[in-house]
């Protein structure tokens, strides 16, 4: 029994399985990292907390982008109500992001940085060796032509079908997902220069473009799931845009507080940043609100707790966590420190990983021709997989918090005497690093269980 309306939304399966083999690599590696936090030369010689580091943010990335790609070859061929313009054409640009994506990462773990470099004549084009962007030039010139490739597919199906606002949205972000990437290929000499454009691809991405992309795979699933009328989803969903866009952007001046810039951006980057939790508070509202109205009991149970999920700890990661410290005044001692990483975890599983879970639970079973939804069993164990990754999170991020605060206070502002030295201060926060650690394991067993949910065969019952 195939459920789906359109056969070609089929090729978004290799997307989100892809995405999702990814995805236990990232927490593999998170593991890693988070113990030789604590055991400093475990596996010190095969892999350096700097590769382990390098492997886990780009995993993270690219897993992401797979996730999208997936949501958007699903959803568009759906809203636009007309096939995919070419499925041939979304096979062939997964194999090549795929083997480029699983190449640089073989070339991150086996290959010195700098031999790679060498190898993938750099030179010629300097672009690698900056945070998240460490990519060699062509495999980021691979991405500009998968993104190119993909793009021109969405317009097509766009173009010759219905024009919906979810669809327009999504089409917003990647694009601007696609533009702001192009600032990776900018590497100028100066570092102040160079970390001023940086925040263009890596802010302008997660507060700003990917925010619509969000934005829009909720409003789908909202849609599907609740049965309220579209117009008032989509009243909703413009709101949220344009106040994530309005205060997303300007909000980048938040990264310009100690890069020698001029002093307005202290007051604009406060006061823009003070802003951003509005649009994620706004989609916590949408969310519970449209489920509250909804006219039907949708069978995927599961679904509508990851959609309500993601709302919530979008919210609370990317928006309380980050207002904690994005005033000028405040971060002047917390910039840098594990209070950055507490709401760095938290943002991007709330707000990102949590939406492609999302899409990957409600459109798993139609691709996979069983219905509407996995059988109850397995929804158990994929609600079972949810409150695992969640919970554990949470502790993540307020064992981070808690390391934070104590590296602000002995580090940076001592009662009396001489701050302690970084190494000393990391020394006292080993509590706070293997409490995080437990709860990378709670989270990695978490997954398993959203995993095994999969490969439960029995049928749903209608």
């Amino acid at each position: 029994m195939n459920t789906l309306k359109y056969q070609s939304q089929a090729v978004a399966k290799p997307y989100f399985v892809f995405a999702l083999i990814l995805f236990v690599g990232q927490i593999l590696f998170g593991l890693i990292m988070g113990l030789q936090y604590v055991v400093g030369d475990f596996l010190a010689g095969a892999i350096p907390f700097n590769v382990a580091r390098m492997v886990h943010t780009n995993l993270l990335i690219v897993w992401l982008l797979f996730g999208f790609m997936g949501a958007a070859y699903y959803l568009v061929p759906e809203e636009a109500e007309t096939e995919l313009y070419s499925p041939k054409l979304a096979i062939i640009l997964f194999w090549v992001f795929a083997v480029a994506g699983v190449l640089t990462i073989l070339g991150y773990l086996l290959v010195p940085y700098s031999t790679l470099a060498d190898i993938t004549l750099n030179h010629l084009w300097p672009t690698m060796g900056r945070e998240f962007l460490e990519q060699p030039t062509i495999t980021k010139l691979g991405i500009v032509v998968v993104c190119l490739g993909f793009l021109f597919n969405l317009g097509m199906t766009i173009l010759k079908g219905r024009k919906t606002s979810v669809n327009m949205v999504l089409m917003t972000g990647l694009i601007g997902l696609a533009l702001m990437f192009l600032f990776s290929f900018y590497n100028p000499s100066n570092l102040a220069l160079d970390k001023y454009f940086w925040w263009f691809v890596v802010h302008l991405w997660v507060e700003g473009v990917w925010e619509l992309i969000m934005g829009a795979i909720l409003a789908f699933i909202l849609i599907k799931v609740t049965g309220v009328d579209r117009e008032v989803i989509e009243k909703w969903l413009y709101v949220i845009i344009a106040m994530a866009l309005i205060s997303g952007i300007l909000g980048t001046g938040h990264h310009f507080f100690w890069l020698a810039t001029p002093a307005y951006w202290q007051w604009i980057g406060s006061v823009f940043s003070a802003l951003e939790p509005l649009p994620f508070f706004a989609m916590v509202l949408f969310a519970f609100n449209m489920v509250n109205r909804r006219r039907r009991e949708h069978p995927n149970k599961a679904a509508t707790l990851w959609a309500l999920g993601t709302a919530v700890m979008a919210f609370l990661g990317a928006g309380v966590w980050g207002f904690l410290h994005t005033l000028s005044p405040v971060n002047f001692y917390t910039h840098g420190s594990q209070i950055t990483a507490a709401h760095g975890h938290m943002a991007f599983y709330g707000a990102y990983a949590m939406i492609v879970m999302t899409i990957i639970s409600y459109a798993m079973p139609k691709i996979r021709g069983i219905g509407e939804c996995n059988c109850n069993r397995a929804q158990v164990w994929e609600m079972w997989g949810f409150w695992l990754m969640t919970v554990a999170m949470v502790f993540i991020t307020l064992c981070l918090t808690g390391a934070g605060v104590l590296q602000v206070w002995l580090q940076r502002l001592p009662e009396t005497g001489e701050a302690l030295s970084f190494m000393v201060t990391q020394d006292k926060l080993s509590i706070f690093y293997w409490l995080r650690e437990v709860a990378g394991v709670v989270f990695l067993l978490g997954l398993i269980a959203y995993l095994t949910s999969f490969f439960i065969k029995e049928k749903a019952t209608a």
